[in-house]
């Protein structure tokens, strides 16, 4: 699906509530804005039903929800440069299609007059549940973890997703797996569904370096598009040689399978510490485990996340020896 930059696509009324926005030829009612950052928003609406003499929506289509209701995206854009990040997001987004990544279901582009030279709107199904990163804080207040089961479900459909991605020619990296990135949906009786999104900093995985130069440039760009937590060792300090490849999202993921269990990131802790430091504690893989359920999580889980956390992206697994692994665990932990 092309990014298509037109008139008719208009924003009527005020955006934080009651307004229409036209998204190519589909109306939305705006109910309210559920999440913000940066120059984007994002607001649940409802799709207004088209005209009863008007050919019906049908409902086998996917981009049709059940209840008409959707999350859209606005990204208010000042530069050229931010107008390509935009149009690269939406290319990137709309090659994917896999239950557990969130899919793109439409898109509108338009130019604008005031502080904006256009604006842009995403529409996604809308996922009222939480992220990982809104349960963990709350079972970290809580004192409350994931089951093993449930730890191994969850982690495994994100590797699913991740998969997916890495399965391209060339693969595509995710570059910003984290806690805040996965949707969890819960339904009574049923294992938690997760969902990795965000793919505003996807790109083609594999990069030469071979300069000082391009090494620092890596890095730059690493710093904006990358969360610190969860960036990999050689995006904090890359080498003039390097080959850098999709093993970069399997630290992030071993990062957030950290996260899952203990509701922190792995190497934060450096932080509170006198003299502690982010990037020292990720580049030398120091690692530490804080209290956790009891009985603790087994230690084949730890040594999972260790094999993930290698400084050396060469000693790191891919995704499919991932999944495989965590195959073995559910066979093995799982009811």
């Amino acid at each position: 699906m092309g990014c298509s930059i037109s008139g008719l696509n208009v924003l009527y009324g005020a955006a934080t509530g009651g307004g229409d926005v036209w998204i190519n030829d589909r109306r939305f009612r705006v109910l309210r804005q559920i999440g913000e950052g940066g120059f984007a928003f994002v607001y649940l609406v409802k799709e207004h039903q088209p005209a009863s003499d008007a050919a019906p929506a049908g409902r086998g289509d996917a981009r049709v929800s059940e209840d008409g209701t959707y999350a859209m995206k606005k990204v208010l854009i000042q530069s050229k440069e931010q107008l390509d990040l935009v149009k690269e997001e939406i290319r990137v987004s709309s090659l994917f299609n896999h239950p557990n990544l969130l899919p793109l279901l439409d898109h509108a582009i338009i130019a604008v007059k005031g502080d904006w030279s256009h604006e842009a709107f995403l529409l996604f199904p809308v996922h009222l549940d939480s992220t990982l990163f809104d349960n963990a804080n709350i079972m970290l207040s809580r004192k409350e973890f994931y089951s093993t089961a449930d730890v191994l479900q969850i982690f495994r459909q994100m590797c699913e997703g991740l998969k997916h991605m890495h399965s391209f020619e060339p693969p595509y990296a995710h570059n910003d797996v984290k806690p805040g990135n996965v949707l969890i949906t819960r339904r009574k009786g049923q294992a938690p569904v997760a969902t990795l999104m965000d793919f505003g900093s996807a790109s083609p995985a594999r990069k030469e370096i071979r300069s000082r130069s391009e090494a620092l440039q890596l890095q730059e760009w690493a710093a904006e598009h990358c969360s610190a937590p969860y960036r990999a060792p050689e995006l904090w300090d890359c080498p003039s040689h390097a080959d850098i490849d999709e093993r970069t999202d399997i630290w992030s993921l071993g990062c957030t399978l950290y996260a899952i269990m203990y509701n922190v990131s792995p190497f934060e802790y450096a932080l509170g510490e006198s003299g502690g430091s982010l990037q020292l504690a990720i580049v030398n893989g120091q690692l530490k485990w804080p209290a956790g359920p009891k009985p603790p999580y087994p230690d084949e889980l730890r040594q999972f996340v260790i094999w993930m956390l290698q400084p050396q992206p060469a000693m790191r697994p891919h995704i499919g020896d991932v999944v495989l692994h965590v195959d073995k665990l559910i066979a093995k932990y799982l009811p």
